[in-house]
């Protein structure tokens, strides 16, 4: 069967080495802050639209992921995702590798500071191992799609008992361009209190960095867990597309 020539440039593209780690022009004391601050910080313009544009034109080859899920067979919303098979394309797996290193240092004060007894190591490559020693074997790195109406029911990316506390999520395409609607939202579940949403506006190529599950808020007794769920709201129109960097694997 031949190939078309877009899904050919976006195999070159993808699997292309990476000549520059997109997190450099980014100060991780003010990604820490708002992370503590709020659960989520913003990274304007973390891919170009030429890396955006690839992962995108990825999505419609039989080739590099290892499962395919349909949200509404599942209760999930509706539209659907594909995860990524091993080897990872460079891209993707930079994000992953890069990520972790400055985020580790976060997820293990944050595990401190509510007594969690798990310490995170230095580098993902040591983490994936001890996530695969536990028979966390799958990749979780994963390209999401929606068309018009589609939507994502507020979740959390869990996959097993090794879980990194924060993740990645980059929009792939340029709101009031390719799509309308389809807003990212994240919930924080406080104690004892209404539950409080987060919409965060994002550009093609923004990436979100968010609390998976929870997140640790000073308050008046001292440090207590936030629970945190995140979706995406129904798209008005067109076609949206995610790259989501998860750093646990899935059992």
């Amino acid at each position: 069967m031949s190939v078309s020539p877009n899904l050919e440039t976006a195999r070159a593209v993808a699997s292309s080495k990476v000549s520059q780690d997109p997190f450099d022009r980014f100060d991780t004391s003010d990604l820490e802050d708002r992370l503590d601050n709020q659960g989520y910080a913003v990274l304007p313009g973390l891919l170009t639209h030429d890396d955006c544009d690839a992962m995108v034109g990825l999505y419609d080859s039989s080739d590099g992921f290892r499962s395919r899920v349909v949200m509404a067979r599942h209760g999930f919303g509706r539209g659907e995702y594909q995860y990524f098979a091993y080897p990872l394309p460079p891209l993707v797996e930079i994000l992953r590798a890069s990520g972790y290193r400055r985020l580790a240092p976060i997820a293990n004060r944050w595990h401190a500071s509510l007594n969690i007894d798990a310490h995170f190591p230095s580098t993902h490559a040591a983490f994936i191992a001890r996530c695969h020693e536990a028979g966390q074997l799958r990749p979780t790195p994963l390209l999401l799609r929606y068309g018009q109406g589609d939507y994502n029911c507020l979740h959390q990316d869990r996959y097993g008992d090794h879980v990194f506390p924060l993740q990645l999520a980059v929009l792939l395409a340029e709101p009031g361009n390719e799509f309308d609607g389809g807003e990212f939202v994240l919930v924080e579940q406080r104690p004892r209190m209404q539950s409080r949403p987060h919409v965060i506006p994002l550009r093609k190529g923004d990436a979100v960095v968010f609390a998976v599950n929870f997140r640790p808020v000073q308050g008046a007794r001292g440090i207590y867990r936030t629970v945190m769920r995140h979706g995406v709201s129904a798209l008005r129109s067109g076609r949206r597309h995610t790259l989501g960097v998860i750093f646990h694997d899935a059992t």
